[in-house]
């Protein structure tokens, strides 16, 4: 596969816009489409980086190799599959969709056909996360912080699918085991959906780890400590270094390892340029991508398990 891929975006709101901006900026990749409902915003992204503006995606269908899809989670199976069944190869938004049932419906379809399906949890892509995976040794307790102020941007999910199942798959991915116990706690507090909330999720190797997500709160925090044997590692999502402590033992004559702390320098990249260049990637090698649908899956198979925790909570 040689030629130019042809991409197109379906859902040029607030993130769909820098997808098609990465796209028209990709050297083998040709932005062909956008898609809106909105046939004003649509227009205006297609002309500003060249492409053609439709109004129903359908019309995309048989013009593109690769799509965006950055829809409403609630259109997520309506808008995937026909792309699917067109050979399309997909980058999907995360979370997969509304329901485990339409989630694995996509996961399906994606391998019968055999495209490609890349869910788009960005975090993923931080710099500071990848450094994290190469510095963890068995961690045992993690905890995380993601707080948000408030925006009416999302509200139509609860904080548990649209922040929380961020550090739910980060956290998944490092510890690498299953989870075997969860409690949660949470609450409303602007909308109807739970805007804070709490997870304590035990893994069977006995790993513990506490993520705490709200969009509630007056500043923003996006932080994950890792405690693991002799070590211990703090990342700060927005500036995507990372600090690292270890216990050790140069003193023979102590009865207590030294405290070595050190910065792991990083250098800062923009996680949605490598979430991209990685689905191109990925297409045009015919490999796996880092999340692939049965990933998106897994991790909101834990995030429906968390509010269910939650609402037994408030019952």
């Amino acid at each position: 596969m040689t030629a130019n891929l042809r991409a197109g975006v379906v859902g040029v709101g607030y993130l769909g816009k820098f997808h098609a901006r990465i796209y028209s900026d990709m050297p083998d990749v040709d932005l062909v489409g956008v898609v809106d409902s909105n046939a004003a915003v649509a227009q205006a992204i297609g002309g500003q980086y060249g492409a053609a503006s439709y109004t129903d995606y359908r019309d995309l269908l048989d013009k593109v190799d690769v799509v965006s899809i950055v829809v409403p989670t609630s259109l997520h199976r309506e808008v995937t599959l026909p792309f699917i069944e067109a050979g399309v190869h997909v980058l999907l938004e995360k979370p997969v969709a509304s329901t485990l049932e339409d989630a694995q419906a996509i996961v399906d379809a994606a391998d019968r056909r055999g495209v490609s399906l890349q869910i788009g949890h960005l975090e993923r892509y931080n710099a500071g996360i990848m450094a994290l995976h190469e510095q963890v040794i068995e961690p045992r307790f993690i905890e995380a912080h993601r707080l948000s102020t408030f925006v009416e941007r999302a509200t139509d999910v609860d904080v548990v699918v649209d922040l929380m199942i961020h550090d739910i798959d980060i956290i998944m991915s490092l510890v690498g085991e299953e989870i075997g116990a969860i409690s949660a706690t949470g609450l409303a507090v602007l909308t109807d959906h739970i805007d804070i909330a709490n997870a304590r999720l035990e893994f069977v190797n006995g790993a513990v780890a506490n993520v705490t997500a709200s969009r509630v709160s007056t500043k923003k925090m996006r932080r994950i400590r890792m405690f693991g044997r002799d070590s211990y590692q703090a990342l700060d999502f927005e500036d995507q270094q990372l600090e690292v402590v270890r216990a050790v033992r140069s003193d023979p004559d102590s009865h207590f390892p030294e405290v070595v702390k050190e910065k792991i320098e990083v250098e800062p990249v923009m996680p949605l340029d490598a979430e991209l260049a990685d689905f191109i990637r990925t297409v045009r090698a015919g490999t796996r991508p880092l999340v692939n649908g049965a990933d998106g899956c897994r991790a909101l198979d834990v995030a429906f398990q968390v509010k269910e925790k939650i609402m037994q909570s408030l019952a």
